[in-house]
């Protein structure tokens, strides 16, 4: 059985792997039908991301249908298309009995600590496993992107006519910025690339947009949209430990910072001025819960959330090799990419 392989950054191989055994008592087998490319593969591939270990089978956002099941699984049938929940908790830790398992002390997510889904045929706990019978394959893969945005909006808790402030246009500030929305809160997106703030625009239907320049004018910009309030949510996706020690300097009086982007980079601030003087709660966002993947199947079957921009690129399994480094060119305008297995 084929799989794709980071054997180290920056190099992919193509490599045979044993056909799965049959599922045992609570897994699945199921057939990968759909891989979305997310921040996390691409910091994979330049070997910037701090979770991620070689060699690897990269592949956390899939869309899968269920081949067959195990003695004791209900939940999922033969057939079934399903989203999957890639985190693979250990269902004994502290976090874990509290119901947290986004951020359950043993995590193990596919395709980051443990080879993932860029592969024929994968056995998976069936717990992992939402089916979304009215969801298309290409919008199974992108549940997991948006869970992610919809439980960083969670964490800052944005009430009706409140202004949510995201700051970073990739995929993941957009899967926020799509649960801002969805909030009754008030969206704006700052982002480097006047490209990504025309996408907002125009494909998000979002109009209050700041070009960033990483000064005064920013926080001038942000006034200058909320009357000088600022933004009473500041959600931090990009990754980049100077943007996220500035987010605080966006945040209103009383305000909540949520850093859902990653950096390898300790994060170095004044006490004083900001964090005590306005008395900001700064939290940070994990991964997400299952039931965030049940509210989104749901609501993209609703209607509620426009997939049709999301996917800007597509690629079958044997063109990834050569085309994934384009992607992590800005110019070629990736979004969300996709790679089929069918």
């Amino acid at each position: 059985m084929k799989a794709l392989q980071l054997e180290k950054p920056l190099s992919w191989r193509c490599i045979d792997i044993p056909e799965p055994l049959d599922p045992a008592p609570g897994e699945v087998l199921v057939r990968v039908q759909r891989v979305g490319i997310c921040g996390t593969d691409l910091g994979g591939y330049l070997g910037k991301m701090p979770f991620f270990s070689y060699p690897r089978i990269p592949g956390h956002e899939l869309g899968v249908e269920v081949v067959s099941v195990g003695a004791g699984v209900t939940n999922v049938k033969p057939g079934d298309r399903c989203s999957v929940e890639p985190y693979l908790n250990c269902q004994t830790c502290y976090s874990c009995r509290r119901g947290l398992t986004n951020c359950c002390e043993q995590n193990q997510t596919l395709g980051v600590m443990c080879d993932g889904g860029l592969t024929q045929r994968i056995i998976l706990p069936a717990r992992k496993l939402h089916p979304a019978p009215h969801l298309t394959p290409d919008q199974c893969a992108l549940v997991e992107t948006l869970a992610i945005g919809c439980h960083s909006i969670d964490r800052g808790n944005p009430k009706a006519g409140e202004t949510v402030l995201i700051i970073g246009a990739g995929p993941i500030g957009l899967s926020a910025l799509e649960f801002a929305k969805l909030s009754g809160a008030r969206p704006i997106v700052m982002d480097i690339s006047e490209g990504r703030l025309a996408f907002v625009r125009d494909q998000m239907r979002v109009p209050d947009t700041i070009l960033a320049r990483g000064d005064e004018s920013d926080i001038a910009a942000l006034a200058a949209l909320t009357n000088g309030q600022l933004a009473d949510v500041v959600v931090d996706a990009t990754g980049s430990h100077k943007s996220m020690v500035r987010a605080m300097e966006l945040a209103a009086f009383a305000g909540r910072v949520v850093f859902v982007g990653i950096t390898q980079q300790n994060l170095e601030f004044p006490h004083a001025p900001f964090l005590h003087r306005r008395e900001l709660t700064l939290m940070a966002s994990r991964n997400a819960l299952p039931g965030d993947f049940t509210r989104i199947i749901k609501i993209i079957g609703e209607g509620k959330i426009d997939t049709a921009p999301w996917i800007t690129h597509h690629a079958t399994f044997d063109e990834v090799p050569a085309i994934f480094p384009s992607w992590i060119k800005p110019e070629t305008g990736v979004i969300k990419a996709v790679v089929t297995l069918e």
